[in-house]
């Protein structure tokens, strides 16, 4: 069977997690335990409708709108940069996460799309390996450290 090519505006990742979807979901939907893994600051609606915006990285500031929120398996929101991070303008583009309970935790799915450019994927698939890398910690219970992507600016 072969697998459709991505689109080149479409970055997805799939990582497995020894947690439940539920304890995943909640690094989604609260602020402390969004900050945790992904960035240093920020203010979030999680609720449909309801708007984010966080210091990711160094003064890179990503925001967006909170579109679905389904505990504890699906979430869509819009993501863009105010300023710094790749070239990308703010709630310019969706990511959806989805959460498929496993026999061993959980499968995380990934869909960033509407990313503007090659170089726009090339980077966000960087930023989302490095980022769901963290997150796959902290829901398993791990500290992964302090972000060495949070006091400098990405490139």
């Amino acid at each position: 069977m072969t697998t459709p090519a991505t689109p080149m505006d479409t970055v997805t990742l799939e990582r497995r997690i020894t947690a439940r979807p539920e304890t995943v979901f909640g690094f989604f939907t609260d602020r402390e335990k969004w900050l945790s893994w992904m960035g240093a600051d920020g203010t979030f609606s999680f609720e449909p409708g309801g708007s984010y915006r966080t210091r990711v990285t160094g003064e890179d500031v990503a925001s967006g709108r909170f579109l679905t929120v389904d505990p504890p398996a699906r979430l869509v929101f819009t993501w863009g940069w105010e300023q710094g991070g790749p070239p990308v303008a703010a709630v310019s583009t969706r990511v959806e996460i989805t959460l498929e309970p496993t026999d061993r935790g959980t499968l995380l799915h990934l869909i960033h799309s509407g990313l503007p450019t090659s170089e726009a994927c090339e980077a966000h698939a960087e930023v989302w390996q490095h980022y769901v890398d963290r997150l796959a910690l902290r829901a398993e219970g791990v500290n992964p450290g302090p972000d060495s992507w949070t006091h400098q600016p990405r490139v």
